[in-house]
């Protein structure tokens, strides 16, 4: 069994910044990718950035440089460091590990930038 914990969400005001932690548990071999989505009401979930096996990363053009996905293979956790947060960031921050052909999820977690 996987399971992804992820933490760190919360309440920041417009221009701040906040980090969230995914962190995995389970049979883990091979992590061929580590992203995070997230969510609004009535919406679909979206890509905001994700990271592959050979650390290459991609973001959605929306957080280009305001974002950074990092990971630590030993602690088997995905970061997302995230600066200068506009009020259009509020959303459920998911992350998402992909092992082989199969796809596991955190919980979500709630990031509410203020204005």
């Amino acid at each position: 069994q996987v399971q992804l914990v992820e933490s760190g969400g919360g309440l920041v005001q417009v221009g701040g910044s906040l980090r969230v932690s995914c962190a995995a548990s389970g049979s883990i071999f091979i992590i061929n990718r580590m992203g995070w989505y997230r969510q609004t009401p009535g919406k679909q979930r979206e890509l905001v950035a994700a990271m592959t096996s050979g650390a290459s990363a991609n973001y959605a053009d929306s957080v280009k440089g305001r974002f950074t996905i990092s990971r630590d293979n030993v602690k088997k956790t995905v970061y997302l460091q995230m600066n200068s947060l506009k009020a259009e960031d509020t959303a459920v921050y998911y992350c998402n590990f992909r092992l082989g052909h199969y796809d596991y999820w955190g919980q979500g977690t709630q990031v509410t930038v203020s204005s």
